[in-house]
């Protein structure tokens, strides 16, 4: 699996580890859902590293399709919500 993270770059990621990150993803999911800026803030910070920690980055001048996309660490619960909004993932 081929994860973007914004801003940073690619990385790729077995597929065994998608169940771990799933847990964060739902929890971030929540988080954001109940407008919890803190939380929001240590589950995204987590994920991040969880996907740094287990995936390898892919060069800088590489260009695959990314399966996920996650935000950048310094983004905002209310810019990520905007994001998801705009795309329409969530509803408006």
């Amino acid at each position: 699996m081929i994860v973007r993270i914004m801003g940073e770059g690619q990385v790729k990621l077995e597929d065994t580890h998608f169940a771990e990150l799933n847990e964060l993803d739902d929890r971030l999911l929540a988080e954001m859902e109940g407008g919890d800026e803190e939380g929001f803030r240590r589950t995204l910070r987590a994920l991040l590293d969880e996907v740094r920690r287990r995936g390898t980055p892919l060069p800088d001048d590489a260009l695959e399709p990314s399966e996920l996309i996650l935000p950048s660490p310094d983004a905002t619960l209310e810019e990520v919500q905007a994001l998801l909004t705009d795309n329409g993932l969530l509803p408006g």
